[in-house]
């Protein structure tokens, strides 16, 4: 099984660190973002991994190469100055994915989720890790039901990690250009081909220079 990341945006919210650094390079006690998710995958036996970038995207592919150094055998997939979007991101780099399900992980997350255990899931159209609602993303995203399908609301909802195992055919109607994954997602949750799980160990989104700070106290004291 392939695995992505999601390397595109441009971290508006994190700039003016983003200014002159892509935000998948952004360091946490020492080490680039993107290097820790890398790890963790190849760790998790995903050592054939794809990466988008747009916004200073050819400081990652300066970065990290062929992604040997890393034990990792590592594809890119430029989108230019103007990402496309998350769905338009996946859409740009199928033909980088093969046929069969794949990993999609965002590049600016931290987690301690053990990616190995997706290889065994079987999927529909779609799998989606959740998490509970950090205090940024309060009313969550999607709800679970007992059957582990993904709804598009519930009376307990729960946010979207960024880790999803997607089926190419869930993108095989859209055509090339920027698109939102969000809209895709839940016309496949209303036919219900969407499944899930919830995560209840170390998650989160580092979409601020104030949470950056956060995840490099944590991994410095994790040392």
């Amino acid at each position: 099984m392939k695995a992505m990341i999601l390397a595109a945006g441009r971290g508006e919210r994190m700039r003016p660190l983003t200014d002159h650094t892509p935000k998948p390079l952004l360091p946490a006690a020492g080490k680039p973002l993107i290097e820790y998710t890398i790890k963790q995958l190849v760790e998790a036996g995903f050592s054939d991994i794809v990466i988008n970038h747009a916004h200073l995207g050819l400081q990652i592919e300066e970065r990290l190469g062929n992604g040997h150094r890393l034990g990792a055998n590592i594809s890119y997939s430029p989108e230019g100055e103007q990402a496309l979007e998350t769905a338009g991101g996946i859409i740009n780099a199928l033909h980088l994915l093969g046929d069969e399900a794949f990993l999609v992980v965002n590049g600016d997350i931290a987690t301690d989720f053990p990616f190995a255990e997706l290889k065994k899931r079987t999927v529909d159209l779609a799998h989606l890790v959740l998490v509970d609602n950090p205090v940024h993303n309060a009313q969550g995203d999607f709800g679970l039901n007992k059957f582990g399908l993904v709804l598009s609301n519930s009376t307990e909802q729960f946010t979207f990690s960024g880790i999803g195992l997607y089926r190419p055919e869930l993108f095989s109607d859209m055509p090339k250009g920027p698109s939102k994954l969000g809209p895709l997602l839940r016309q496949a949750i209303a036919a219900g081909r969407v499944s899930g799980q919830k995560m209840d160990g170390f998650w989160m989104d580092i979409g601020t220079p104030e949470r950056l700070l956060e995840l490099d106290y944590y991994y410095t004291q994790q040392r």
